[in-house]
């Protein structure tokens, strides 16, 4: 197998791709709150622009409302898009997007050469602002009337509907912490520009420093008197005032790099001198690592995502394999956090054992939609894993239910008796006629009674797993979670 490249036209490729699309998670709802919605005086621009556009002030204070409630879910900002999901009145979100025209490369270099000549632009975009002087420049960065284009996968046909509004709105708060997001949706990516404004700099700075020593130069040698007016040094003595110095004898100051024998250094210049690369990547102590945060109290659960008419997979699967990759990434978390015996942290087993397709597509619809109601949603899921793996649909809702109940155990007890051994099971019986409970009829590993369409299972975890049926159909669901007691197993299925 050929390594993937790291350096390259192809590995530049992909992180300037990567530059170029970033991707914000759910701002925080903001309930109650009045008065402007951006902070800064470019995102309020933004929102000028887009109030201007409107044709309708009623979707924008709705798309306001929404966006102040949370409605709108992750955004992905592109050159010339952004897109999110909005969710709505319906189950489904709405796909809303807004494009904008990007720059040129003419324009880009007017812009960049202007951020390059004024080093207070930079550090301002650095320090996350935007200076005004360079949004309304020649270059104008801040979109104006009639600029954003909004879209969206809702039958409301307004410009903009709320859905794309409130879009808007949240991509002004996104501008409030970070102007680099309008420089994205106008063609660059961050690390994009700031690689190119320091080559940039780095030019200007050669330029200048080029210009400056040719100046110094012409005026030193102007300001020089000329060698046949200027007493020889070495010819100094005594007739002169001054002190003869011994052939070959070092002078009394070491010269400095970059200064003529004879002149003192300028006032203020540095040392010359710099650390030792041995001392520089010596190794020094550093502080421990922060000890690592606690595991949720439950998984999350992921957005849901629009209808994908157009697309090649089904968006209720992808999130139903979501749910799934947090629940078993929560679990994971959760046992490598657990301590061992003498405070360490045992070795970590998957929670996640491989198991049959069966048991596996069983455990996906247990796991991923908890809830044990039957909806169209789990109706339609029943009905695709059945097709899938051959069963009926209510072989699968019963395998579901099992589940839940004990997990894989559950799921062995649906279909496979055994027959325990003397012990446990056979004074069960006796503790459910002593608690003046029904008596239940033994056969492997079930107590069981018919007539009122009631049984208890004993698994191999030594639990008890009650079931009920119609009477006299011997259609058994389980029902109920397992318990360790049968008594307790018993007299919670009877109060049903």
């Amino acid at each position: 197998m050929t390594p993937r490249p790291t350096s390259g036209p192809a590995a530049a490729d992909r992180l300037a791709r990567a530059d170029r699309s970033r991707t914000f998670p759910p701002l925080p709802a903001r309930p109650g709150a009045r008065g402007l919605f951006a902070e800064s005086w470019w995102g309020s621009a933004w929102l000028d622009a887009l109030e201007t556009t409107a044709l309708d002030s009623a979707r924008l204070a709705r798309g306001r409302t929404y966006a102040r409630d949370g409605h709108v879910d992750t955004i992905n900002v592109t050159p010339g898009r952004i897109v999110a999901t909005v969710r709505g009145s319906r189950p489904r979100p709405y796909s809303a997007e807004i494009r904008l025209r990007t720059l040129t490369d003419q324009e880009w270099d007017g812009l960049l050469d202007s951020i390059a000549a004024d080093p207070g632009r930079l550090t301002a975009l650095l320090a996350k602002k935007l200076p005004q002087a360079l949004a309304e420049g020649e270059v104008r960065l801040l979109p104006g009337a009639g600029d954003l284009v909004p879209r969206c996968s809702c039958p409301d046909h307004g410009r903009p509907c709320k859905h794309a509004a409130a879009l808007c709105f949240q991509v002004a708060r996104l501008l409030d912490a970070d102007p680099f997001v309008l420089l994205l949706m106008r063609g660059r990516g961050e690390r994009e520009l700031l690689d190119e404004l320091s080559r940039r700099n780095t030019v200007h700075t050669a330029r200048e420093t080029h210009a400056h020593t040719q100046t110094h130069t012409h005026v030193h040698a102007h300001s020089r008197t000329p060698a046949t007016a200027r007493p020889p040094r070495h010819r100094r003595g005594p007739e002169a005032g001054g002190e003869t110095r011994a052939a070959g004898s070092a002078p009394s100051t070491p010269a400095t790099p970059g200064v003529d024998p004879g002149e003192s250094e300028a006032p203020g210049a540095p040392p010359v001198g710099g650390v030792m690369a041995k001392a520089a990547l010596a190794d020094r102590p550093r502080p421990p690592l922060p000890p690592p945060l606690p595991a949720p109290d439950r998984p999350g659960r992921p957005p849901a995502l629009p209808d994908g008419d157009t697309l090649p997979f089904d968006p209720a699967a992808l999130e139903f394999l979501a749910a799934d990759a947090a629940a078993r990434a929560h679990a994971c978390v959760s046992a490598a956090a657990s301590p061992g015996h003498g405070g360490g942290h045992p070795p970590v087993h998957s929670p996640f054992p491989a198991l049959p397709p069966w048991e596996d597509a069983i455990r996906l619809a247990a796991t991923a939609h908890p809830t044990a109601g039957l909806t169209s949603a789990t109706r339609a899921l029943y009905r695709d894993l059945a097709t899938a793996t051959g069963r009926t649909t209510t072989d699968v809702a019963r395998s579901v239910a099992a589940w839940r109940q004990g997990g894989p155990e559950g799921l062995a007890l649906l279909d496979t008796p055994w027959d325990p051994p003397a012990g446990d099971f056979d004074r069960a019986r006796s503790a459910l006629l002593a608690a003046d409970l029904p008596a239940l009829r033994p056969r492997h590993n079930h107590l069981t009674d018919a007539d009122r369409g009631i049984q208890l299972r004993f698994g191999h975890d030594k639990r008890w797993y009650p079931y009920e049926s119609e009477p006299g159909t011997e259609d058994w669901w389980p029902t109920g979670p397992a318990e360790p007691d049968p008594v307790g197993a018993l007299s919670t299925l009877l109060a049903r």
